[in-house]
């Protein structure tokens, strides 16, 4: 009987995510090791690394040396062009979400997998919680006729640890926008359209169609008071109500099974999967296209 060597990975990214998520999770995960960690800041990779007995890398180059796949904890437009470069190397990726901030990025990502061949998975952290995913299946039955996302984040109040200068930029529609998305989509199908519209305390609203007939929206924002944080989504339609059980989520969790079906998939040989780069390229695109409609309207 042969034993399954565990899957290498290489952590890119230092910040509170990548060390309470990502390398946490990692290390739960089993038929995953991980072996090396590379971030920008040189003290911040050390420590990180040292806690988990990995190799402390000086450079993306050399973390690439030592692993089979890399998990990435690092804002969009610093991954992107990092993950083509791991992809063309053989590396085998589990991203973060969005996996871009650009079209471009996310098509040249795309085809670089594509090419390589290697699996990629994008952690939209819902479809990899275990009670979420529970609730998936009782209520993906195409009944529904609508559903509503309400997503209040402060990450941008001075303590949080999501405060950084991309989400600054960006905000809630790119940042939290995801998770609202790929959960509608799992619940009520794929979009066909959207409208968006800006609206006060940087907050963008969709009204999303879909193939289904139904409709559904989503109010996004980074800029809600610490009192109003959290987020809620309903469906609504024959059989009465249903809530997502959002108090349930664990990301470590969730990482942990990330990595554990990133691993299935580099066994099988499969490569499609809920949460797979598709799913990511269509996500960016509806992200991209409420930015245009945001700006459109806030320039007029």
């Amino acid at each position: 009987m042969t034993t399954q060597v565990p899957l290498r990975f290489g952590l890119v990214g230092t910040g509170y995510w990548a060390s309470e998520t990502h390398a946490a999770g990692l290390a739960d995960a089993d038929g995953a090791t991980l072996v090396a960690v590379w971030g920008r800041d040189a003290v911040a990779t050390a420590e990180l690394a040292g806690r988990h007995d990995a190799v402390a890398c000086s450079d993306f180059d050399e973390l690439l040396t030592h692993v089979d796949a890399v998990s990435f904890a690092v804002p969009p437009h610093v991954q992107a062009p990092l993950a083509v470069r791991a992809a063309g190397a053989g590396k085998h990726l589990l991203l973060e979400k969005p996996i871009a901030l650009d079209e471009a990025d996310g098509g040249r990502l795309v085809a670089a997998v594509a090419e390589s061949g290697v699996a990629a998975l994008v952690f939209f952290t819902h479809l990899f919680s275990p009670p979420v995913l529970e609730w998936f299946d009782d209520v993906t039955d195409g009944s529904w006729l609508g559903g509503e996302a309400l997503w209040l984040g402060s990450a941008l109040t001075d303590d949080n640890p999501f405060n950084t200068p991309w989400r600054h930029e960006y905000g809630g529609l790119w940042d939290v926008g995801p998770h609202a998305l790929v959960d509608l989509i799992r619940t009520l199908g794929p979009v066909v359209r959207l409208v968006a519209e800006p609206g006060g305390t940087h907050t963008t609203h969709l009204v999303i169609h879909h193939e289904s007939g139904a409709t559904s929206t989503a109010t996004l924002t980074l800029s809600a008071p610490d009192t109003a944080d959290g987020f809620s989504m309903l469906l609504w339609g024959p059989r009465g109500r249903a809530e997502l059980p959002i108090d349930d989520v664990d990301s470590r969790a969730a990482l942990t099974v990330a990595a554990q079906e990133l691993v299935r998939l580099v066994a099988s040989g499969e490569r499609e999967h809920p949460a797979d780069l598709a799913t990511g390229r269509t996500v960016l695109a509806l992200l991209a296209e409420a930015q245009r409609q945001v700006d459109a309207k806030e320039s007029s």
